[in-house]
């Protein structure tokens, strides 16, 4: 099955302003909810996958952690074929959120290659 080209998310239009958490007991708007109802989907479906982070009002570490690292430790995601697929895209000032991001899959990836 051949899977379309691009999917664009924007987590402030098509998910919350305001995520937080790690998993759903820590609210609706947690890391496991967007990673599994979202990212996982998109990754699976499309070629490409751009996720924005432009709008929300601030994220959590525990948040990015779950969400992005998560597809490393949950999903059994490769982190180079991540890069190759993966686009976060912002705008000033919300450049620390992706780059967080990237961090947390870097270190999942880390942690797994080490254990």
């Amino acid at each position: 099955m051949s899977r379309t080209p691009l999917k664009t998310i924007s987590i402030a239009e098509d998910f919350s302003r305001y995520p937080a958490g790690r998993i759903p007991a820590d609210g609706d708007w947690s890391g496991e909810r967007f990673r599994e109802e979202y990212l996982v989907p998109a990754l699976r479906d499309f070629d490409r996958v751009t996720v924005v982070f432009n709008g929300i009002a601030g994220v959590a570490s525990s948040f990015l952690d779950e969400a992005f690292g998560g597809l490393v430790r949950q999903c059994g995601m490769d982190e180079a074929d991540l890069k190759g697929r993966l686009t976060l895209e912002t705008d000033e000032g919300y450049e620390d959120f992706a780059r967080l991001a990237w961090y947390h899959i870097e270190w999942a990836s880390r942690a797994l290659s080490e254990a």
